[in-house]
């Protein structure tokens, strides 16, 4: 099995933002990122100050999703070539971006909330036509941009040559000075996932969770593997499920997993959100 693909990213540098501000020349650059993870394009111009709200809104939702998907802004007013190229006629406008298609969303100003749950529908669609790459995080901050958080050298470095083992120790050591450390935390669940990989045969791994949906074991292999390929969600229910079949330390097993597994994901994605409120239910 080829885990090339599914090294884990490095947590994002101090001061690092999901949103970009595009012109004539960059917006097809960006736009070629969608063939990697879906963008939401805003249109925008200063003469609309009613707009800033949305503005807001937008990168505080584009932070939050951390490469879930990629803000890029349009100043119609400076880029007037994009906006009469794709007919924009009034600000804000709001348009997806799945693999170089256009997806409308909204042409007004919409409150925080709603505007989210347009997106996480983005979000869903780019995953059911296979886009389940992650957007690079931006760093506009120049003292944050000046290198690596030294913090993470050692683990990095292990990531560098593949030693995911040695990563999960070296992030170890750091959440054994500081536990809260939500980054190191992030890092060593991407690490230990690639070391549970090694060696797995998935046509046996799907064979064995198949068999027994209430076998732990096999369903947190099946799970491992579904997360590495960006099925997300089939990887949080089957461990939901082994959580409601289960009691007492094989209960415990599977939801601990499920935890260490939204962490290797990001907790802000809407598949984990969603998995969250599932686990509750099968708890409680």
């Amino acid at each position: 099995m080829d885990l090339s693909a599914l090294k884990p990213t490095p947590p994002a540098p101090a001061g690092s933002v999901w949103w970009v501000d595009a012109d004539d020349r960059s917006f097809e650059s960006y736009l070629a990122l969608s063939m990697q993870h879906p963008l939401v394009v805003e249109f925008w111009s200063p003469r609309a100050p009613s707009a800033a709200r949305l503005s807001a809104d937008l990168k505080e939702l584009a932070n939050e999703a951390a490469g879930a998907w990629l803000l890029v802004r349009v100043n119609v007013d400076e880029a007037a070539g994009i906006a009469q190229a794709l007919q924009v006629t009034s600000v804000p406008m709001v348009v997806g971006v799945i693999a170089g298609q256009l997806v409308p969303m909204f042409q007004s100003t919409v409150e925080k909330a709603q505007a989210k749950a347009v997106i996480d529908q983005l979000v869903t669609l780019a995953r059911q036509n296979g886009l389940s790459g992650r957007a690079q995080p931006i760093v506009p901050d120049a003292d944050a941009a000046a290198g690596p958080d030294p913090r993470f050298e050692a683990a990095d470095a292990a990531l560098e040559r593949g030693d995911f083992a040695a990563a999960v120790e070296e992030f170890d050591k750091l959440l054994a000075v500081n536990p809260a450390d939500a980054e190191a935390a992030a890092g060593r669940a991407q690490a230990a996932l690639m070391v549970r990989l090694a060696g797995a045969n998935p046509a046996d791994v799907q064979a064995a969770a198949q068999a027994d949906p209430a076998d732990v074991d096999a369903q947190m292999a099946m799970a491992d593997l579904e997360v590495a390929s960006g099925r997300l969600e089939p990887a949080f229910a089957r461990l939901v499920e082994a959580v409601r079949l289960n009691a007492g330390a094989e209960r415990d097993r599977a939801r601990t997993r499920l935890l260490e597994l939204f962490e290797t994901v990001g907790n802000s994605d809407p598949a984990v959100l969603t998995a969250r409120r599932n686990l509750a239910t099968a708890l409680f």
